[in-house]
Protein backbone atom coordinates (compact mmCIF):
# COMPACT_ATOMS: atom_id res chain seq x y z
CA UNK A 1 0.00 0.00 0.00
CA UNK A 2 1.41 3.40 -1.09
CA UNK A 3 1.63 6.46 1.33
CA UNK A 4 -1.26 8.00 -0.53
CA UNK A 5 -3.36 5.07 0.13
CA UNK A 6 -2.30 5.00 3.65
CA UNK A 7 -3.20 8.37 4.20
CA UNK A 8 -6.93 7.71 2.74
CA UNK A 9 -7.25 4.91 4.64
CA UNK A 10 -6.71 6.78 8.00
CA UNK A 11 -8.78 9.22 7.44
CA UNK A 12 -11.59 6.93 6.48
CA UNK A 13 -10.81 4.48 9.36
CA UNK A 14 -11.50 7.81 11.56
CA UNK A 15 -14.70 8.93 10.31
CA UNK A 16 -16.19 5.66 10.54
CA UNK A 17 -15.39 5.46 13.90
CA UNK A 18 -16.71 8.17 15.10
CA UNK A 19 -19.40 7.02 13.13
CA UNK A 20 -20.00 4.13 15.39
CA UNK A 21 -19.49 5.50 18.08
CA UNK A 22 -22.13 8.04 17.86
CA UNK A 23 -24.39 4.80 17.38
CA UNK A 24 -23.43 3.46 20.70
CA UNK A 25 -23.92 6.73 22.73
CA UNK A 26 -27.21 7.20 21.52
CA UNK A 27 -27.95 3.06 22.21
CA UNK A 28 -28.21 4.25 25.18
CA UNK A 29 -30.46 6.76 24.79
CA UNK A 30 -32.95 4.98 22.62
CA UNK A 31 -35.72 3.32 25.13
CA UNK A 32 -38.52 2.25 22.80
CA UNK A 33 -39.35 2.48 19.22
CA UNK A 34 -40.87 5.85 19.34
CA UNK A 35 -37.32 7.17 20.06
CA UNK A 36 -35.49 4.77 17.88
CA UNK A 37 -37.96 5.33 14.56
CA UNK A 38 -38.49 9.25 15.52
CA UNK A 39 -36.18 10.49 18.22
CA UNK A 40 -38.75 11.81 20.45
CA UNK A 41 -39.42 14.83 18.32
CA UNK A 42 -36.15 16.18 19.59
CA UNK A 43 -34.56 17.29 16.51
CA UNK A 44 -33.33 21.25 16.17
CA UNK A 45 -33.55 23.60 13.54
CA UNK A 46 -29.66 23.26 12.78
CA UNK A 47 -29.82 19.62 13.00
CA UNK A 48 -33.40 18.95 10.65
CA UNK A 49 -32.12 21.26 8.02
CA UNK A 50 -28.63 19.45 7.43
CA UNK A 51 -29.63 15.68 8.00
CA UNK A 52 -32.96 16.31 6.15
CA UNK A 53 -30.71 17.53 2.99
CA UNK A 54 -28.04 14.91 3.90
CA UNK A 55 -30.05 12.26 3.79
CA UNK A 56 -31.68 13.77 0.54
CA UNK A 57 -28.47 14.11 -1.46
CA UNK A 58 -26.44 10.84 -0.85
CA UNK A 59 -23.81 9.64 -3.19
CA UNK A 60 -26.08 11.07 -6.12
CA UNK A 61 -24.40 14.51 -4.98
CA UNK A 62 -20.87 13.74 -4.67
CA UNK A 63 -20.95 10.92 -7.43
CA UNK A 64 -24.14 10.71 -9.67
CA UNK A 65 -24.51 15.14 -10.90
CA UNK A 66 -20.91 15.28 -11.31
CA UNK A 67 -21.41 12.29 -13.58
CA UNK A 68 -23.78 13.29 -15.64
CA UNK A 69 -22.76 17.09 -16.16
CA UNK A 70 -18.98 15.01 -17.24
CA UNK A 71 -20.81 13.59 -19.78
CA UNK A 72 -23.23 15.79 -21.32
CA UNK A 73 -22.62 19.12 -20.09
CA UNK A 74 -24.81 21.57 -18.31
CA UNK A 75 -28.25 20.92 -19.08
CA UNK A 76 -29.51 17.66 -17.97
CA UNK A 77 -27.35 18.31 -14.43
CA UNK A 78 -28.63 21.70 -14.20
CA UNK A 79 -32.44 21.40 -14.82
CA UNK A 80 -32.17 18.63 -12.35
CA UNK A 81 -30.37 20.85 -9.77
CA UNK A 82 -32.81 23.62 -10.68
CA UNK A 83 -35.96 21.79 -9.94
CA UNK A 84 -34.27 19.96 -6.93
CA UNK A 85 -33.94 23.07 -5.31
CA UNK A 86 -37.12 24.20 -5.89
CA UNK A 87 -38.66 21.04 -4.71
CA UNK A 88 -36.48 21.94 -1.82
CA UNK A 89 -37.71 24.93 -0.50
CA UNK A 90 -41.46 24.34 -1.51
CA UNK A 91 -41.81 21.15 0.67
CA UNK A 92 -39.70 23.13 3.70
CA UNK A 93 -42.39 26.36 2.72
CA UNK A 94 -45.71 23.83 2.88
CA UNK A 95 -44.88 20.66 4.33
CA UNK A 96 -42.61 20.50 7.15
CA UNK A 97 -44.60 22.42 9.70
CA UNK A 98 -47.96 21.82 8.60
CA UNK A 99 -47.07 17.77 8.71
CA UNK A 100 -45.48 18.12 12.22
CA UNK A 101 -48.03 19.28 13.68
CA UNK A 102 -50.71 17.18 11.77
CA UNK A 103 -48.15 14.00 12.88
CA UNK A 104 -48.38 15.42 16.47
CA UNK A 105 -51.99 15.47 16.69
CA UNK A 106 -52.63 12.34 15.32
CA UNK A 107 -49.56 10.68 17.25
CA UNK A 108 -47.99 9.40 14.16
CA UNK A 109 -44.49 8.39 14.19
CA UNK A 110 -44.25 6.80 10.15
CA UNK A 111 -45.40 8.27 7.40
CA UNK A 112 -47.40 5.10 6.66
CA UNK A 113 -48.87 5.35 10.45
CA UNK A 114 -49.26 9.33 9.58
CA UNK A 115 -51.61 7.97 6.50
CA UNK A 116 -53.19 5.56 8.36
CA UNK A 117 -54.21 8.25 11.23
CA UNK A 118 -55.03 11.01 9.08
CA UNK A 119 -57.62 8.52 7.92
CA UNK A 120 -58.75 6.91 11.05
CA UNK A 121 -56.59 4.41 11.04
CA UNK A 122 -57.22 2.63 7.68
CA UNK A 123 -55.22 -0.77 7.61
CA UNK A 124 -55.42 -0.80 4.15
CA UNK A 125 -53.94 2.50 3.46
CA UNK A 126 -51.04 1.70 6.25
CA UNK A 127 -50.32 -1.73 4.59
CA UNK A 128 -50.40 -0.09 0.88
CA UNK A 129 -47.86 2.98 1.91
CA UNK A 130 -45.73 0.53 3.66
CA UNK A 131 -45.20 -1.49 1.07
CA UNK A 132 -44.53 0.98 -1.23
CA UNK A 133 -41.66 2.05 0.88
CA UNK A 134 -40.16 -1.12 1.22
CA UNK A 135 -40.24 -1.64 -2.53
CA UNK A 136 -38.89 1.91 -3.71
CA UNK A 137 -36.40 1.62 -0.86
CA UNK A 138 -34.69 -1.14 -1.10
CA UNK A 139 -32.82 -0.64 -4.48
CA UNK A 140 -32.87 2.73 -2.85
CA UNK A 141 -30.08 1.50 -0.35
CA UNK A 142 -28.60 -0.74 -2.76
CA UNK A 143 -27.58 2.49 -4.96
CA UNK A 144 -25.41 3.53 -1.69
CA UNK A 145 -24.09 0.16 -1.17
CA UNK A 146 -23.17 -0.05 -4.97
CA UNK A 147 -21.29 3.75 -4.52
CA UNK A 148 -19.44 2.45 -1.17
CA UNK A 149 -17.98 -0.63 -3.42
CA UNK A 150 -17.05 1.56 -6.48
CA UNK A 151 -15.17 4.06 -3.74
CA UNK A 152 -12.94 1.33 -2.25
CA UNK A 153 -12.87 -0.83 -5.62
CA UNK A 154 -11.41 2.20 -7.37
CA UNK A 155 -8.82 3.61 -4.50
CA UNK A 156 -7.61 0.31 -3.12
CA UNK A 157 -8.15 -2.25 -5.61
CA UNK A 158 -10.36 -3.98 -2.99
CA UNK A 159 -12.74 -6.19 -4.68
CA UNK A 160 -16.39 -4.76 -5.40
CA UNK A 161 -18.46 -6.78 -3.27
CA UNK A 162 -16.04 -7.26 -0.31
CA UNK A 163 -15.73 -3.53 -0.10
CA UNK A 164 -19.78 -3.19 -0.61
CA UNK A 165 -20.47 -5.82 2.20
CA UNK A 166 -18.00 -3.98 4.55
CA UNK A 167 -19.78 -0.72 4.29
CA UNK A 168 -22.93 -1.75 4.45
CA UNK A 169 -21.66 -3.81 7.76
CA UNK A 170 -21.07 -0.27 9.11
CA UNK A 171 -23.83 1.81 8.03
CA UNK A 172 -25.56 -0.97 9.46
CA UNK A 173 -23.89 -1.46 13.15
CA UNK A 174 -24.82 2.38 13.93
CA UNK A 175 -28.13 2.81 12.61
CA UNK A 176 -29.65 -0.51 14.46
CA UNK A 177 -27.48 0.52 17.57
CA UNK A 178 -28.30 4.31 17.71
CA UNK A 179 -31.57 4.53 15.36
CA UNK A 180 -32.74 7.65 14.28
CA UNK A 181 -31.09 10.18 16.78
CA UNK A 182 -27.55 8.36 16.04
CA UNK A 183 -28.37 8.57 12.12
CA UNK A 184 -29.63 12.41 12.06
CA UNK A 185 -26.33 13.00 14.36
CA UNK A 186 -24.78 11.40 12.02
CA UNK A 187 -26.06 13.13 8.73
CA UNK A 188 -25.31 16.41 10.09
CA UNK A 189 -21.61 15.33 10.59
CA UNK A 190 -21.71 14.33 7.81
CA UNK A 191 -23.33 17.16 5.46
CA UNK A 192 -20.30 19.15 7.04
CA UNK A 193 -17.70 16.32 5.61
CA UNK A 194 -19.54 16.75 2.14
CA UNK A 195 -19.18 20.60 2.39
CA UNK A 196 -15.24 20.14 2.75
CA UNK A 197 -15.27 17.61 0.23
CA UNK A 198 -16.93 19.84 -2.80
CA UNK A 199 -14.63 22.90 -1.54
CA UNK A 200 -11.86 20.84 -1.67
CA UNK A 201 -12.11 18.75 -5.38
CA UNK A 202 -13.54 22.31 -7.24
CA UNK A 203 -10.46 24.19 -6.11
CA UNK A 204 -7.69 21.34 -7.02
CA UNK A 205 -9.34 20.30 -10.29
CA UNK A 206 -9.86 24.00 -11.20
CA UNK A 207 -6.19 24.55 -10.27
CA UNK A 208 -4.75 21.27 -12.47
CA UNK A 209 -7.01 22.27 -15.62
CA UNK A 210 -5.56 25.65 -16.09
CA UNK A 211 -8.08 27.91 -14.05
CA UNK A 212 -11.75 28.80 -14.64
CA UNK A 213 -11.04 30.44 -18.01
CA UNK A 214 -9.57 27.12 -19.67
CA UNK A 215 -12.29 24.80 -17.75
CA UNK A 216 -14.89 27.57 -19.31
CA UNK A 217 -13.57 27.50 -22.45
CA UNK A 218 -12.80 23.65 -23.24
CA UNK A 219 -17.02 23.23 -22.06
CA UNK A 220 -17.42 25.96 -25.16
CA UNK A 221 -15.93 23.90 -27.71
CA UNK A 222 -18.57 20.94 -27.05
CA UNK A 223 -21.65 21.53 -29.39
CA UNK A 224 -24.00 21.80 -26.06
CA UNK A 225 -22.16 21.02 -23.84
CA UNK A 226 -22.68 24.37 -21.97
CA UNK A 227 -26.07 25.63 -23.36
CA UNK A 228 -29.43 25.08 -21.01
CA UNK A 229 -31.60 24.02 -23.88
CA UNK A 230 -29.59 21.91 -25.53
CA UNK A 231 -27.25 18.71 -24.36
CA UNK A 232 -23.90 17.53 -25.08
CA UNK A 233 -23.93 13.48 -27.16
CA UNK A 234 -21.04 11.81 -26.65
CA UNK A 235 -21.24 9.42 -28.80
CA UNK A 236 -21.39 11.32 -31.48
CA UNK A 237 -20.06 14.63 -30.57
CA UNK A 238 -23.23 17.02 -31.82
CA UNK A 239 -25.78 18.60 -30.16
CA UNK A 240 -29.25 17.31 -29.14
CA UNK A 241 -31.96 19.96 -28.65
CA UNK A 242 -33.76 20.02 -25.15
CA UNK A 243 -37.46 20.64 -25.90
CA UNK A 244 -39.81 22.11 -23.45
CA UNK A 245 -41.54 19.33 -22.23
CA UNK A 246 -38.07 17.48 -21.49
CA UNK A 247 -37.15 20.28 -19.24
CA UNK A 248 -40.12 20.03 -17.52
CA UNK A 249 -40.19 16.56 -16.71
CA UNK A 250 -36.26 17.01 -15.85
CA UNK A 251 -37.41 19.76 -13.46
CA UNK A 252 -40.11 17.54 -12.06
CA UNK A 253 -37.69 16.45 -10.16
CA UNK A 254 -38.58 18.49 -7.24
CA UNK A 255 -41.89 17.01 -7.62
CA UNK A 256 -40.02 14.43 -5.63
CA UNK A 257 -39.88 15.72 -2.38
CA UNK A 258 -43.49 15.64 -1.44
CA UNK A 259 -43.39 12.40 -1.13
CA UNK A 260 -39.71 11.16 0.34
CA UNK A 261 -40.45 9.67 3.17
CA UNK A 262 -36.50 9.94 5.05
CA UNK A 263 -36.98 13.64 4.62
CA UNK A 264 -40.64 14.45 5.66
CA UNK A 265 -39.53 11.81 8.58
CA UNK A 266 -37.42 15.08 9.64
CA UNK A 267 -40.28 17.21 8.87
CA UNK A 268 -42.14 14.80 11.65
CA UNK A 269 -39.44 14.80 14.47
CA UNK A 270 -38.75 18.64 14.84
CA UNK A 271 -38.34 19.73 18.62
CA UNK A 272 -40.12 23.18 17.78
CA UNK A 273 -42.10 24.05 14.95
CA UNK A 274 -41.85 27.82 15.33
CA UNK A 275 -38.14 27.19 14.04
CA UNK A 276 -39.06 25.79 10.40
CA UNK A 277 -38.16 29.08 9.38
CA UNK A 278 -34.78 28.61 9.92
CA UNK A 279 -34.22 25.00 9.00
CA UNK A 280 -36.03 25.83 5.32
CA UNK A 281 -33.67 29.27 5.03
CA UNK A 282 -30.33 26.54 6.11
CA UNK A 283 -31.45 22.93 4.29
CA UNK A 284 -31.99 25.86 0.35
CA UNK A 285 -28.89 27.71 1.21
CA UNK A 286 -27.13 24.30 1.61
CA UNK A 287 -28.78 22.34 -1.06
CA UNK A 288 -28.49 25.40 -4.20
CA UNK A 289 -24.59 25.79 -2.97
CA UNK A 290 -23.49 22.16 -3.06
CA UNK A 291 -25.69 21.04 -6.67
CA UNK A 292 -23.99 23.92 -8.36
CA UNK A 293 -20.44 23.35 -6.89
CA UNK A 294 -21.17 19.53 -8.51
CA UNK A 295 -22.43 20.03 -11.24
CA UNK A 296 -19.05 22.32 -11.92
CA UNK A 297 -16.77 19.61 -10.91
CA UNK A 298 -18.09 17.11 -13.48
CA UNK A 299 -17.11 20.15 -15.66
CA UNK A 300 -13.89 20.72 -14.21
CA UNK A 301 -13.29 17.06 -14.79
CA UNK A 302 -13.55 17.65 -18.32
CA UNK A 303 -11.24 20.29 -18.64
CA UNK A 304 -8.83 18.40 -16.25
CA UNK A 305 -8.80 15.17 -18.75
CA UNK A 306 -8.39 17.29 -21.38
CA UNK A 307 -5.34 19.56 -20.23
CA UNK A 308 -4.00 16.11 -19.31
CA UNK A 309 -3.67 16.10 -15.46
CA UNK A 310 -6.47 13.18 -15.61
CA UNK A 311 -6.83 10.09 -17.37
CA UNK A 312 -10.06 9.39 -19.28
CA UNK A 313 -12.78 7.79 -16.90
CA UNK A 314 -14.43 4.62 -17.66
CA UNK A 315 -16.99 5.07 -15.11
CA UNK A 316 -18.41 8.61 -15.09
CA UNK A 317 -19.25 8.52 -11.73
CA UNK A 318 -15.93 8.14 -10.05
CA UNK A 319 -14.76 11.66 -11.47
CA UNK A 320 -14.85 13.05 -7.13
CA UNK A 321 -13.06 10.09 -6.77
CA UNK A 322 -10.14 10.29 -9.11
CA UNK A 323 -9.55 13.77 -8.31
CA UNK A 324 -9.44 13.11 -5.52
CA UNK A 325 -6.81 10.10 -5.69
CA UNK A 326 -4.75 12.71 -7.72
CA UNK A 327 -4.41 14.98 -5.26
CA UNK A 328 -3.43 12.25 -2.28
CA UNK A 329 -0.02 12.05 -4.39
CA UNK A 330 1.10 15.48 -3.63
CA UNK A 331 2.28 14.43 -0.07
CA UNK A 332 0.54 12.66 3.57
CA UNK A 333 -0.89 16.07 4.24
CA UNK A 334 -2.73 16.30 0.74
CA UNK A 335 -2.97 12.41 1.09
CA UNK A 336 -5.35 12.83 4.62
CA UNK A 337 -7.27 15.60 3.01
CA UNK A 338 -7.92 13.43 0.09
CA UNK A 339 -8.90 10.96 2.64
CA UNK A 340 -11.46 13.38 4.13
CA UNK A 341 -12.70 13.98 0.69
CA UNK A 342 -13.41 10.59 0.08
CA UNK A 343 -14.82 10.44 3.54
CA UNK A 344 -17.52 12.91 1.92
CA UNK A 345 -18.81 10.24 -0.30
CA UNK A 346 -19.05 7.79 2.22
CA UNK A 347 -20.33 10.08 4.32
CA UNK A 348 -23.10 11.22 1.80
CA UNK A 349 -23.92 7.37 0.95
CA UNK A 350 -24.13 6.88 4.49
CA UNK A 351 -26.54 9.53 4.82
CA UNK A 352 -29.08 8.40 3.06
CA UNK A 353 -28.75 4.74 2.93
CA UNK A 354 -29.11 4.84 7.28
CA UNK A 355 -32.58 7.12 6.83
CA UNK A 356 -33.78 4.64 3.90
CA UNK A 357 -33.03 1.47 6.40
CA UNK A 358 -35.06 3.12 9.16
CA UNK A 359 -37.83 4.07 6.82
CA UNK A 360 -37.68 0.47 5.58
CA UNK A 361 -37.67 -0.89 9.18
CA UNK A 362 -40.29 1.14 10.25
CA UNK A 363 -42.68 0.34 7.67
CA UNK A 364 -42.39 -3.92 8.14
CA UNK A 365 -41.86 -3.31 11.52
CA UNK A 366 -44.23 -0.98 12.89
CA UNK A 367 -46.81 -0.64 10.13
CA UNK A 368 -47.03 -3.96 8.94
CA UNK A 369 -46.64 -6.49 11.69
CA UNK A 370 -47.92 -4.34 14.29
CA UNK A 371 -50.11 -2.28 12.59
CA UNK A 372 -51.98 -4.73 9.87
CA UNK A 373 -51.43 -7.60 11.55
CA UNK A 374 -51.64 -6.64 15.04
CA UNK A 375 -48.54 -8.24 16.47
CA UNK A 376 -48.46 -7.34 20.12
CA UNK A 377 -44.68 -7.22 21.53
CA UNK A 378 -42.92 -5.68 24.58
CA UNK A 379 -40.89 -3.00 24.13
CA UNK A 380 -37.53 -4.97 23.92
CA UNK A 381 -39.31 -7.22 21.46
CA UNK A 382 -40.17 -4.36 19.33
CA UNK A 383 -36.97 -2.95 19.42
CA UNK A 384 -35.78 -7.06 18.91
CA UNK A 385 -38.10 -6.63 15.32
CA UNK A 386 -36.94 -3.85 14.65
CA UNK A 387 -33.02 -4.17 13.83
CA UNK A 388 -33.84 -7.46 12.43
CA UNK A 389 -35.74 -6.03 9.99
CA UNK A 390 -33.61 -3.49 9.42
CA UNK A 391 -30.73 -6.22 8.86
CA UNK A 392 -32.95 -8.33 6.25
CA UNK A 393 -33.59 -5.33 4.56
CA UNK A 394 -29.77 -4.77 4.23
CA UNK A 395 -28.99 -7.77 3.04
CA UNK A 396 -31.77 -7.89 0.32
CA UNK A 397 -29.82 -3.95 -0.75
CA UNK A 398 -26.54 -5.71 -1.00
CA UNK A 399 -28.02 -8.78 -3.46
CA UNK A 400 -29.69 -5.88 -5.69
CA UNK A 401 -26.47 -3.98 -5.64
CA UNK A 402 -24.02 -7.30 -6.21
CA UNK A 403 -23.61 -5.85 -10.35
CA UNK A 404 -20.71 -3.43 -10.32
CA UNK A 405 -21.94 -2.22 -13.44
CA UNK A 406 -24.96 -0.84 -11.43
CA UNK A 407 -25.41 3.07 -12.33
CA UNK A 408 -25.90 4.81 -8.87
CA UNK A 409 -27.73 7.67 -10.65
CA UNK A 410 -30.78 5.34 -12.92
CA UNK A 411 -31.44 3.81 -9.34
CA UNK A 412 -31.64 6.82 -7.43
CA UNK A 413 -33.89 8.42 -10.38
CA UNK A 414 -35.96 5.52 -10.81
CA UNK A 415 -36.87 5.21 -6.68
CA UNK A 416 -37.24 9.12 -6.51
CA UNK A 417 -39.60 9.03 -9.20
CA UNK A 418 -41.85 5.81 -7.36
CA UNK A 419 -42.07 7.55 -3.90
CA UNK A 420 -42.72 11.08 -5.91
CA UNK A 421 -45.48 9.63 -7.73
CA UNK A 422 -47.11 7.27 -4.77
CA UNK A 423 -46.56 9.48 -1.74
CA UNK A 424 -46.38 13.06 -3.14
CA UNK A 425 -50.20 13.57 -4.30
CA UNK A 426 -51.35 11.62 -1.26
CA UNK A 427 -49.60 14.03 1.11
CA UNK A 428 -50.24 17.36 -0.16
CA UNK A 429 -54.07 16.30 -0.55
CA UNK A 430 -53.93 14.80 3.18
CA UNK A 431 -52.12 17.95 4.23
CA UNK A 432 -54.54 20.83 2.58
CA UNK A 433 -57.88 19.26 1.41
CA UNK A 434 -60.23 18.25 3.78
CA UNK A 435 -62.69 16.50 1.57
CA UNK A 436 -59.86 13.67 0.34
CA UNK A 437 -60.66 10.45 1.62
CA UNK A 438 -58.97 7.04 2.56
CA UNK A 439 -59.93 5.50 -0.98
CA UNK A 440 -58.93 8.74 -3.19
CA UNK A 441 -55.55 7.94 -0.78
CA UNK A 442 -55.11 4.04 -1.40
CA UNK A 443 -56.31 4.38 -4.83
CA UNK A 444 -53.93 7.43 -6.01
CA UNK A 445 -51.07 5.83 -4.10
CA UNK A 446 -51.43 2.46 -6.06
CA UNK A 447 -52.14 4.26 -9.51
CA UNK A 448 -48.78 6.73 -8.89
CA UNK A 449 -46.35 3.75 -8.08
CA UNK A 450 -47.66 1.71 -10.79
CA UNK A 451 -47.88 4.27 -13.68
CA UNK A 452 -43.86 4.81 -12.49
CA UNK A 453 -43.28 1.32 -13.91
CA UNK A 454 -45.45 1.52 -17.13
CA UNK A 455 -44.25 4.66 -18.09
CA UNK A 456 -40.77 3.60 -18.09
CA UNK A 457 -40.79 0.11 -19.01
CA UNK A 458 -44.24 0.18 -21.54
CA UNK A 459 -44.69 3.66 -22.46
CA UNK A 460 -40.92 5.52 -22.68
CA UNK A 461 -39.84 2.40 -24.31
CA UNK A 462 -42.37 1.21 -26.66
CA UNK A 463 -43.99 4.54 -27.92
CA UNK A 464 -40.61 6.89 -27.38
CA UNK A 465 -40.39 10.38 -29.27
CA UNK A 466 -42.06 12.84 -26.82
CA UNK A 467 -42.92 10.35 -24.07
CA UNK A 468 -39.80 8.82 -23.73
CA UNK A 469 -39.63 11.55 -20.58
CA UNK A 470 -38.51 11.01 -16.83
CA UNK A 471 -41.62 8.97 -15.35
CA UNK A 472 -41.96 10.75 -11.94
CA UNK A 473 -44.02 13.70 -13.94
CA UNK A 474 -46.55 11.78 -15.61
CA UNK A 475 -46.95 9.59 -12.93
CA UNK A 476 -47.39 12.39 -10.07
CA UNK A 477 -50.37 14.09 -12.01
CA UNK A 478 -52.22 11.04 -13.00
CA UNK A 479 -51.61 9.53 -9.27
CA UNK A 480 -52.96 13.04 -8.39
CA UNK A 481 -55.78 13.24 -10.64
CA UNK A 482 -56.99 9.24 -9.23
CA UNK A 483 -56.46 10.76 -5.96
CA UNK A 484 -59.41 13.82 -6.42
CA UNK A 485 -61.28 11.68 -8.72
CA UNK A 486 -61.82 8.86 -6.14
CA UNK A 487 -62.52 10.93 -3.50
CA UNK A 488 -65.48 12.75 -5.28
CA UNK A 489 -67.00 9.98 -6.37
CA UNK A 490 -66.79 8.18 -2.45
CA UNK A 491 -68.57 9.19 0.66
CA UNK A 492 -66.91 12.19 2.54
CA UNK A 493 -64.80 11.69 5.32
CA UNK A 494 -66.20 10.89 8.61
CA UNK A 495 -66.90 14.66 10.88
CA UNK A 496 -64.15 13.42 12.98
CA UNK A 497 -61.76 13.30 10.48
CA UNK A 498 -62.87 17.12 9.38
CA UNK A 499 -62.64 18.16 13.15
CA UNK A 500 -59.45 17.35 13.05
CA UNK A 501 -58.40 18.41 10.03
CA UNK A 502 -60.29 21.87 11.23
CA UNK A 503 -58.14 21.84 14.31
CA UNK A 504 -54.61 21.52 12.74
CA UNK A 505 -55.58 24.16 10.36
CA UNK A 506 -56.75 26.68 13.07
CA UNK A 507 -52.65 26.03 14.37
CA UNK A 508 -50.60 29.30 13.22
Amino acid sequence: MTNAQIGIMISIVVYLAVVVLIGVIFSRKTKNVGDFYLGGRKLGPLVTAMSAEASDMSSWLLMGLPGVAYLTGVADAGWTAIGLAVGTYLNWLIVAKKLRNYSAKIDAITVPDFFSRRYKKSNVLMAVAALVIIVFFVPYTASGFAACGKLFGTLFGIDYHIAMVISAIVIVGYTSLGGFNAASTTDFIQSIIMTVALVVVLIFGVSRAGGVGAVVENARALPGYFGMLNTYNPETGMAVDHSALTIASTLAWGLGYFGMPHIILRFMAIENPEKVKLSRRVATVWVVISMAVAVFIGIVGLGMVNAGSLGALSDSETIIVQIANLLSQRSMLFALIAGVILAGILASTMSTADSQLLAASSSMSENILGGVFKLKLSETGEMVVARVTLFVISVIGVVLAWDSNSSVFGIVSFAWAGFGAAFGPVMLLALFWKRSNKYGAIAGMLAGGAMVFIWKYIIAVKVGGVFAIYELLPAFIFGLVVNILVSLITPKPEQEIIDTFEEVKAIK
